[in-house]
């Protein structure tokens, strides 16, 4: 008869599974709070303290730390001299183990919980027999995921074992299931303990990509082991075809620009860089904007939202050649008239809580793996801040709060110019910042020249635009740049040996300018 050890923290689908190979005549072993159940529910078992001999000891954390049950499992069904050492010492074979392990990780997210606590949910039985199950998977079945008790039963029932494979693949699984617990645990001690020279990072698939960057380039997209908000890991799609590598980080980044604004906001992103931004009294308002800042570039991007995607932006969306339509939710009229367009990707996006302050950001470099402090901060602006002797207007220092929170997110280096609670020009990753300017100055006044139909130059002068740069001035020639397109407000770091310069120029030219003493270089 062949023997089965049972022992779980998640009793999922087990009385079923128990009952299933009991029918197939197999004996069960099992232990404390298992046993129990299993008997409550008409079961017999054999308890584990009969098998070896031995009382549970130790508060329980000592039972199946025992050479029958070590034996039983490790000993090689093919090697003469393993047979012998069972028969010589009274130790019966162990067919199949079912065990997953104490609740470790739900256990250290508990509120107050305390180091005492989660020392004593440290299974130490359960990954010994998951190892030796695994290592002897040729010979035994280790099961440690309740969803794969059908699998099993069907198997047993058919074959009247587990096929090789299946045994394969679930020793492959205990294996994982050992790591991720072993990782959890050192994670946790070792921050008790202060040590950082080590780094575990646990993913899991979410799914494969059809292809990276290029299509000549493999790629997977993985998701972290809980849900965090502002994530495309555990978004919920509602329509359109599967998200693409390059689609994955353009929306990843529209979603970090989302996340600075608590007001109506609305944003439009092409190659990790928005394209139009704009805020408003209502998401429509915002829309509108954020379209009106380039109806060029948007064509083939990634729209996000902060707020519920109504039917009147839905039809405004709906003859724009998009690629994802991102929001916290839809109106049931808006999605269903966007989801006609049948390659539109739609992303419902958990915009409920913030990001947490410690989340780490990662960049991988040929050897070794780069890690900090996602870049969460936004300094407010305040009239303290001004370094010029002319000041910023109240609308002025609306203006640039709002384009030094869209700076950020633009790739060094970063020129935001803007007006009215939305962007008129975005110059960047540039290898100066005068190019950037340029570019994001030029794109305004041709923007604005549509607007009004006066010649570019003039239309920028006359609209009193504002400035924001990601990092200092080395030099005073963006000043002198932007007072030629009538920008009226510059918002910088500031931190330059040449500080003085520019502040000079702006004096000169009687442009007010604010040092926010922070940087925000984005690579």
């Amino acid at each position: 008869m062949k023997r089965a050890l049972v022992s779980v923290s998640d009793k999922t689908g087990l009385v079923d599974f128990v009952r299933g190979l009991q029918s197939l005549d197999w004996e069960i072993i099992a232990t404390g709070g298992t046993q129990k159940l299993l008997e409550e529910s008409g079961i017999r078992t054999i308890g584990i303290s009969e098998v070896t001999g031995f009382p549970e000891i130790c508060d329980g954390r000592v039972k199946t730390l025992h050479p029958k049950v070590h034996g039983g499992l490790l000993a090689r069904r093919d090697n003469p001299d393993h047979l012998k050492a069972l028969k010589d010492n009274g130790i019966g074979f162990i067919d199949l183990v079912c065990v997953n392990l104490y609740p470790f990780r739900q256990t250290i997210e508990k509120e107050g919980v305390t180091m005492e606590d989660a020392i004593e949910h440290i299974d130490i039985g359960g990954p010994s027999m998951l190892r030796s199950a695994a290592k002897n998977w040729n010979d035994v079945t280790v099961v440690c995921n309740p969803e794969d008790y059908g699998r099993v039963l069907d198997e047993i029932r058919e074959h009247g074992n587990t096929l090789r494979q299946t045994r394969l693949e679930l020793s492959a699984k205990a294996y994982t299931h050992t790591a991720e617990y072993d990782i959890c645990i050192a994670g946790y001690m070792r921050a008790q303990a202060g040590l950082n020279e080590k780094l575990f990072l646990e993913y899991d698939l979410a799914q494969g990509l059809r292809y990276g960057e290029n299509p000549h380039q493999d790629a997977k997209f993985y998701r972290s082991s809980k849900p965090v908000p502002y994530s495309l890991a555990w978004a919920q799609q509602l329509g359109g075809k599967e998200l693409s590598y390059n689609n994955i980080q353009d929306a990843n980044a529209a979603l970090s620009i989302v996340r600075e604004f608590s007001e109506p906001f609305a944003v439009g992103l092409k190659h990790m860089n928005p394209c139009g931004s704009g805020v408003g009294k209502d998401i429509l308002e915002a829309w509108k904007r954020a379209y009106e800042g380039d109806k060029t570039s948007i064509f083939g991007g990634i729209v996000a939202f902060n707020r519920e995607v109504t039917l009147e932006v839905a039809e405004l969306l709906k003859p724009i050649f998009l690629e994802i339509v991102m929001a916290p939710s839809f109106a049931p009229d808006a999605l269903e008239l966007l989801k006609t367009k049948k390659n539109l990707r739609l992303l419902v996006i958990d915009m409920s809580s913030d990001i947490p302050s410690d989340t780490k950001s990662f960049a991988y470099v040929n050897g070794g793996l780069l890690l900090q402090n996602q870049d969460l901060t936004t300094c407010a602006l305040s009239a303290g801040q001004c370094v010029t002797e002319a000041k910023p207007t109240e609308e002025q220092m609306k203006d640039l709060e709002f384009t030094w929170k869209i700076v950020k997110h633009v790739k060094s280096n970063a020129i935001v110019v803007g007006k009215g609670g939305m962007t008129y020009g975005v110059g960047a990753g540039q290898m100066n910042r005068v190019g950037s300017a340029e570019i994001a100055l030029k794109q305004a006044a041709a923007t604005l020249a549509e607007e009004t139909g006066k010649d570019p130059e003039t239309a920028a002068r006359e609209a009193g635009l504002v400035l924001a740069s990601d990092a200092f001035f080395p030099f005073d020639d963006c000043v002198t740049l932007a007072a030629k397109y009538g920008v009226r407000a510059i918002v910088q770091p500031g931190g330059s040996i040449r500080d003085e310069d520019s502040i000079k120029k702006c004096n000169e030219l009687g442009i007010s300018m604010l040092f926010t003493g922070e940087r925000h270089f984005k690579h």
